[in-house]
């Protein structure tokens, strides 16, 4: 913490906490938990006035470690929570740190009404494709065919892919970064922490014991040959030489093309449809040979807090001016004999 011009500024070392930090060793939480500690200073918000609230996994250890109010919730409910304390505190910066298993699985129901509703909240995902604090199960994220303890001749299910979720829940706010990207990951929690809304940001999060290396492609990519960058407004390209690019089918859907072929999508976060952005989270390395990592959307709709708060206003003008018994015997009613 620093004095400047008579403010007070805090540093990364303001939001640790005395509690050690206990993940595996090599573990992608580790570069997240210092990434996010690095960046909460710029947001220029009191830490008593910043709350994160996780659900159960190994990524719900943040609160510990983040110097702010927090709570360790239950199981795949960190979203509801999380909507009563950013609906009835406005003057709160609300975070929800939660898994692949935790958000997907046990919370998907939560999930999807959080962002749907546009609660004024940031969900940060981490995904690893695996339960880890219970020992390596298959999660809701898990490659099909994947061998882990509950699945040993391979996952029958079909993964979920958490940005078509998200778009497909009609999200404002659809982000994907990568653990060890620090400065890409700031970029997207920046924009996430401004946006008013839900702002979704799923995390490529290595787990070293239970499925190590599963996001090695983009993790490792130091050249850009897997890395598809989403730049809002400019073309969609990428490859060593920026050889390669995305344009969209006449179907909607979208194919790998030259750069210098015609009809190179230009990314557009504010779009008007999901479509897009849709369209766009369906690239993946299998099928593409590139993966898009940043803003997939970004557009303004009215925000469920203060839609509450009008109708709160609203009938607190009302107060007292209405009749119990009228209301009461409004309708149909029956007579029990």
């Amino acid at each position: 913490m620093t004095e400047t011009n008579g403010h007070t500024q805090l540093t990364a070392k303001d939001f640790r906490t005395d509690q050690e930090v206990r993940w595996c060793p090599g573990c992608g939480d580790y570069a997240i938990l210092a990434a996010l500690q690095s960046f909460m200073p710029e947001l220029g918000i009191e830490r008593e006035n910043t709350v994160f609230i996780s659900g159960i996994g190994c990524a719900a250890r943040f609160p510990y470690y983040m110097n702010t109010y927090g709570m360790h919730s239950i199981h795949g409910r960190a979203p509801a929570i999380a909507t009563g304390l950013a609906t009835t505190r406005a003057d709160l910066s609300v975070w929800v740190v939660t898994g692949d298993g935790d958000a997907l699985s046990i919370g998907g129901n939560h999930l999807i009404h959080a962002l749907r509703r546009n609660v004024n909240f940031k969900i940060l995902l981490f995904n690893n494709r695996v339960y880890g604090l219970t020992k390596g199960q298959y999660s809701p994220t898990s490659e099909l065919g994947m061998r882990t303890k509950s699945t040993p001749m391979g996952s029958i299910d079909w993964p979920f892919n958490p940005i078509s979720l998200a778009v497909g829940a009609e999200a404002t706010f659809v982000a994907r970064a990568i653990d060890t990207d620090k400065k890409g990951m700031t970029e997207v929690l920046r924009a996430a922490a401004e946006h008013r809304g839900s702002a979704f940001v799923e995390i490529f999060q290595n787990c070293p014991i239970f499925n190590d290396d599963a996001f090695d492609y983009v993790r490792d990519d130091k050249e850009g040959v897997n890395r598809i960058l989403l730049r809002n407004g400019e073309p969609i390209t990428w490859g060593a030489e920026g050889e390669k690019a995305l344009r969209q089918r006449s179907d909607g859907s979208i194919e790998a093309c030259a750069a210098d072929d015609a009809g190179v999508l230009v990314h557009d976060t504010a779009h008007e449809f999901p479509s897009v952005a849709f369209a766009l989270s369906r690239v993946t390395q299998a099928t593409h040979g590139g993966t898009p990592v940043g803003i997939f959307r970004n557009v303004e709709r009215p925000v469920y807090d203060d839609l509450m708060a009008e109708q709160l206003a609203k009938a607190e003008e009302k107060k007292g001016k209405g009749d119990l018994a009228e209301l009461l015997h409004s309708g149909e009613t029956w007579v029990v004999r």
